[in-house]
């Protein structure tokens, strides 16, 4: 066979290598749905519900914020890096206020090292790439660069925070009312069902 000949069939290859040896993510979970009593913060398609009071930007059926930091796709709401700089403090919030007590579960995946952050009707829950950029660097159940689950139960003005079922903070004051938010400071930060009951 001449070379010529070869190209296509080494390209094919290649293509099959590359496929079963690079890193690859999970499909988009188009099926999820909230758990019975809970309703979905982020509808995995775009960022309605969601704004940037401090810009005055809605983001009602946008994919991504005017500076690109928070993306919708595929079920997931990624906090970008920011360009050019290696950290810039964004915040999203939802758009909608949570006076009631209520359960608040998400799932997170953080980039080595990421820095991000949970609000909680405003104080933030760190969330980050926990055993690298703390500050709970002694959890044994926080799996690194993959999803990891948050569990944030409001009583009364106080949030009891788990990641795994690991206590991160057990009495975290809160105000009366407030919104959910999200940080972006350093690296990506992926967030995915989102989902919140009132008690």
């Amino acid at each position: 066979m001449k070379l010529p000949a070869l190209v296509p069939a080494i390209a094919a290859t290649l293509a099959i290598v590359t496929t079963l040896v690079s890193p690859t993510h999970a499909a988009p979970d188009d099926t999820w749905q909230p758990e019975t009593g809970f309703v979905s913060l982020f509808n995995g398609k775009d960022l309605t519900g969601w704004n940037d009071p401090k810009k005055g930007e809605n983001f009602d059926g946008k994919t991504a914020s005017s500076d690109g930091r928070y993306t919708a796709a595929g079920g997931v709401l990624t906090v970008n890096p920011p360009k050019d700089v290696p950290r810039l403090v964004q915040q999203i919030y939802t758009v909608k206020e949570f006076p009631k007590d209520f359960v608040l579960k998400l799932e997170f995946r953080a980039s080595v090292n990421a820095d991000s952050g949970i609000f909680l009707r405003k104080p933030q829950l760190q969330c980050r790439d926990y055993l690298m950029a703390g500050p709970y660097k002694e959890l044994k159940q926080y799996k690194a660069q993959d999803w990891n689950q948050i569990v944030v139960t409001v009583k009364d003005g106080v949030a009891h925070c788990t990641c795994n079922g690991e206590v991160l903070e057990a009495t975290l004051a809160l105000p009366a009312t407030g919104p959910i938010g999200l940080e972006g400071d350093r690296g990506t930060m992926e967030y995915r069902h989102i989902q919140l009951r009132e008690l």
